[in-house]
């Protein structure tokens, strides 16, 4: 396997005879759009026909994908064949007990097709579609109402296929901290007698005292005792509404995983990867909105414009700026072969037990090219 970086007086045809690969499977691997106007200082994934043979490669690990219900079913199949598991995007709690129902049958068997298991994803999104400390709040004071939510989510389970549950409870009171971890214990105890699988969602901590609402109730410890895997949402450091930056960030995450492989058994921890980088119009406003854009739409943007790809070296992101035609300055950061593949090799690097990508909903063909020449993925049905 091969990461190129696009040079001037660079052809698909030229690098098609250097690398012996067909110029077709160049394309598609890295969805090229326009083979007459590559973008300079982007990265293309070079790999021959057979694949990177298995002496070769950094061992076997577990990915998880996250999709919506409403995924475009072409864009999933391309995903599925490297997902361990597929995480459906979300049964939203109710303070009841309850859970909103979703449309996500078609999605689960088009995993079922592939040997990829369907884990439901349960959320303390509330009727704004906002995460809700309250909503969680009443749920995490009820030992009743916990035992409700659960028994609701193991009919589901049962009656739709799925595997696992993984719990993505964001933005809870600090002092709820010790009743979520409670909680997690009880669902543990719960679901691994019958077999299901639990998993949680957790943000990225530089360590336990670490201040904020988003941090503060998420034990590290405590999630690495009750679930069977941890999933570190490891992203989102540029994100819609802050300033212009990697999303994430190769120095930031690696401190994130150092931090916490000293709490979790590092097996258990799946590191988030994002799908998708921002547009950011210059000069940044505090409060203003991104636009959210996939990798692919990037270097069309990049394409368009006549932009040059720059690669942030600490970061391990790369970059580009142009102008729009009502001359307003942009900045566009996003995920390459270049990032992916210094990202996945901090998986071996921690020996940590897998990834997790946010989401597969947009399709990218140069991040499973890359994963597959380096690991294999496990298949567990």
């Amino acid at each position: 396997m091969v990461i190129y970086v696009i040079d001037k007086g660079d052809t698909i045809y030229r690098l098609s005879r250097e690398y012996d690969v067909p110029m077709g499977k160049i394309i598609e691997d890295n969805q090229v759009p326009d083979v007459n106007r590559l973008v300079i200082g982007s990265s293309l994934v070079i790999v021959n026909e057979e694949g990177v043979p298995d002496e070769y490669k950094m061992g076997s690990i577990l990915v998880n994908g996250y999709c919506y219900p409403d995924v475009d079913t072409e864009v999933l199949n391309t995903s599925l064949p490297s997902l361990t598991y597929l995480g459906i995007f979300s049964y939203q709690i109710l303070p009841d007990g309850g859970l909103i129902q979703i449309d996500d049958e078609r999605v689960i068997q088009a995993a079922l097709d592939q040997h990829t298991e369907s884990r439901m994803v349960i959320t303390n999104i509330g009727e704004e579609g906002q995460f809700s400390s309250d909503l969680a709040r009443t749920i995490l004071d009820s030992e009743e109402l916990q035992g409700i939510l659960l028994e609701n989510c193991i009919q589901i389970m049962e009656n739709k296929d799925y595997t696992g549950l993984d719990v993505d409870f964001e933005y809870l009171y600090p002092e709820d901290r010790e009743k979520y971890n409670r909680f997690l214990e009880q669902a543990r105890n719960r679901l691994n007698p019958l077999g299901y699988t639990l998993s949680t969602a957790i943000a990225p901590k530089l360590s336990g005292e670490q201040q904020g609402l988003l941090y503060e109730a998420h034990d590290y410890s405590a999630h690495g005792r009750y679930a069977d895997e941890v999933i570190i949402m490891t992203y989102e450091w540029g994100f819609l509404y802050g300033p212009p930056m990697a999303v994430a960030p190769l120095d930031r995450v690696r401190k994130v995983i150092e931090y916490a492989v000293s709490e979790i058994p590092s097996e258990k921890i799946l590191m988030g990867i994002p799908n998708y980088g921002y547009d950011w119009t210059l000069p940044y406003e505090p409060g203003s909105a991104a636009r959210i854009i996939s990798s692919p739409q990037a270097i069309e943007i990049a394409m368009e414009v006549g932009a040059q790809i720059q690669f942030d070296e600490t970061a391990a992101s790369p970059f580009f700026t142009y102008y729009d035609e009502e001359k307003r300055q942009h900045i566009v950061w996003f995920e390459d072969a270049r990032s992916i593949y210094e990202k996945l090799r901090l998986v071996e690097a921690y020996n940590l037990g897998g990834v997790s990508y946010w989401t597969v909903n947009n399709k990218f063909n140069q991040n499973w090219v890359v994963l597959q020449g380096l690991y294999d993925v496990k298949k567990n049905m």
